[in-house]
């Protein structure tokens, strides 16, 4: 797709591909009252001297107050903290409120139970198109040590829970399938009676045997996402395990890419994947994709693990 072709949300779709840490950037405003966002937008740039980036859209309603801070502060955000970075994501009111924080010796906030903070001096504003980016001198930095909350194409991950998952899966035996869309669409084979397309585990990546399974299936490019569904099938005896996966443009081979929420009178093979697919029909209006674990029927949803596994 050309740039001529491509309108701003599939420039953002793509954009979307690349899987990034998630921040909540603060400052205090001109009264002394803290303000954040979330910001995933953000790298480091130079060792010596000690400095890092942040872009800012220019429509954001803290740019006026960031644009002119002296100050301000990069939270990255631990694996336990989606609400955290729904709550700075979303309009709320008093979005502090919600979180433990202190502040810092420059003033600015600093949310507990992070993976690392870094409190900056205003170096340097550059003009970027929609954004502007914010470019600080560190003064001040911590790192926990707790591993950090991901995000790629409109949900949050965790390697280490993904990995997790599969290993304790990867003792039985195993079928791989996908929610393989394109488009907000998914992929489903079969004519009356619809299912994901499936294979059979065997030694090696789960990952890349999915993966060459769905592009042999299809015809069509493929990428393997982030872990969706890891669940125990009482009826067939097997571990199941289904990735988010994503096709490139064409007609597919085989199946058909449908809508999930157009799909309430579809018959479906199973009754789990009937679920898989309800599942994320609501989870694709959200943005918020997390990873089932449990069986056939009882099961729970979870998109980083629990805060209690945090010191």
């Amino acid at each position: 797709m050309t740039l001529q072709q491509a309108d701003p949300r599939a420039l953002r779709d793509a954009f979307g591909a690349f899987a990034t840490g998630v921040t909540v950037v603060t400052a205090q405003d001109a009264d002394g009252k803290p303000i954040g966002f979330t910001a995933n937008s953000f790298t480091s740039v130079s060792l010596d001297p000690p400095l890092l980036l942040v872009c800012l859209a220019k429509t954001s309603r803290n740019y006026a107050t960031m644009t002119g801070a002296r100050h301000f502060a990069v939270n990255v955000l631990s694996e336990g903290q989606k609400d955290v970075s729904n709550t700075f994501a979303r309009p709320v009111e008093d979005r502090f409120a919600a979180v433990d924080w202190q502040v810092g010796a420059a003033g600015c906030p600093i949310l507990g139970n992070v993976s690392a903070w870094f409190e900056c001096a205003t170096e340097k504003l550059v003009e970027a198109g929609d954004h502007v980016i914010l470019m600080g001198r560190i003064e001040a930095f911590e790192n926990s040590g707790l591993n950090g909350l991901g995000y790629a194409r409109g949900g949050y991950f965790t390697p280490i829970l993904a990995s997790k998952a599969v290993s304790a899966a990867a003792e039985g035996n195993i079928e791989l399938g996908a929610v393989l869309e394109r488009h907000g669409e998914v992929l489903l084979v079969g004519d009356d009676v619809f299912s994901l397309p499936t294979c059979d585990g065997k030694d090696g990546s789960p990952a890349d045997i999915l993966r060459d399974y769905l592009e042999e299936l299809t015809g069509l490019s493929v990428t393997i996402g982030f872990l969706y569904s890891v669940y125990e099938g009482k009826s067939d005896g097997k571990q199941h395990i289904v990735y988010r996966a994503f096709a490139s443009e064409g007609e597919p081979r085989n199946g058909s890419f449908l809508k999930p929420d157009s799909l309430a009178k579809t018959h479906f093979k199973t009754s789990s994947t009937a679920d898989i697919v309800a599942r994320f029909a609501v989870e694709s209006q959200l943005g918020n994709f997390g990873v089932y674990f449990g069986d056939e029927t009882v099961g729970t949803v979870r998109s980083v693990p629990t805060k209690a596994a945090q010191p």
